[in-house]
């Protein structure tokens, strides 16, 4: 029998993690990154902080006060409602941060959801190979032959949607790519010698897979992840938009952009605002994730 000498060593959970942060280091060196990181922060702070200490109730209605314009308009504003209110008096600054706020949880959430499932079972069909591989990976491709969205629009349409049941959905669908990624990069680990030396030496699959395998490729796909955090936040305001998001009087983007399209010749601000945090937050995510992605790129590249 061969000495587990004979093996390469394993990769430490001290390297995994300094792996992880030669990447984040390399991305924040980015101008890109700093933008986004910077926009990001600002808005979420908003979102969490403002409807809090401004003490306005996003769904408090007025009519003597509905349609009022925003403030850089220069007509009947007032700044007791800066970017203006809605057709009911709401104030649309607080529905928007509010918004914002549950359009970010929804979207991270799902994210974690997804990369949680499809980790798991690609680690498995990865390991296992064999009649198991097949098995996953056959229902894999079953998912993947459902669109997302029409997925969530069948599922939320026969149900209520509620915030934890459009995570469910949306995550349940959308884990087939990370368990494509997770299986062929573990299949391809498998063969190194640090794996073969843990099996000489008597681990069990389970540590294997829990302790070696996982540790070391689950950081560059969570960088990879974040990306998918604006894919959600897209899918849940489009949702919302058809009216299976979440439900008023709760203000999400979907549904106040779609209360807000029937006035847009005269009151185009009640749609435009919740479009505008919505890009902004958008364009941060996507900023700082394709930073992430060429670090991550670049250091696997070179290695």
């Amino acid at each position: 029998m061969a000495s587990a000498d004979t093996f390469a060593p394993a990769p430490t959970r001290a390297q995994s993690r300094s792996i992880a942060a030669r990447i984040w280091r390399l991305a924040l060196s980015s101008v890109e990154f700093r933008i986004g990181l910077v926009v990001f922060v600002v808005l979420l702070l908003a979102a969490l902080l403002y409807p809090e200490i401004s003490g306005i109730d996003p769904t408090k209605m007025s009519i003597r006060d509905k349609m009022t314009p925003p403030v850089f308009l220069g007509e009947g504003w007032t700044w007791a409602h800066p970017l203006g209110t809605d057709q009911l008096g709401r104030d649309m600054l607080a529905r928007s941060l509010v918004g914002l706020r549950y359009s970010i949880l929804i979207g991270l959430t799902t994210t974690v959801l997804m990369l949680m499932v499809g980790a798991l079972i690609g680690l498995v069909a990865g390991y296992y190979g064999k009649s198991i591989d097949t098995v996953l990976m056959r229902l894999t491709d079953a998912q993947l032959s459902i669109p997302m969205i029409i997925l969530a629009i069948t599922i939320l349409g026969v149900s209520r949607p509620t915030i934890p049941s459009i995570i469910l959905v949306l995550g349940l669908a959308g884990w087939p790519v990370y368990a494509r990624v997770m299986r062929s990069t573990i299949m391809a680990e498998r063969k190194k010698e640090y794996v073969r030396g843990a099996m000489v030496l008597g681990a069990t699959d389970l540590r294997i897979m829990f302790t070696l395998l996982l540790p070391l490729v689950l950081p560059p796909m969570a960088f990879v992840a974040v990306l998918d955090v604006a894919r959600m936040m897209i899918f849940e305001a489009v949702l919302g938009f058809l009216g299976l998001g979440v439900q008023p009087p709760t203000p999400t983007f979907g549904n106040i952009i779609a209360d807000g399209r029937k006035y847009l010749l005269n009151a185009w601000w009640i749609a435009t605002m919740p479009g505008v945090f919505l890009f902004l937050t958008l364009t941060s995510i996507n900023l700082m994730g394709a930073s992430l992605e060429r670090a991550r790129n670049s250091i696997y590249g070179g290695a």
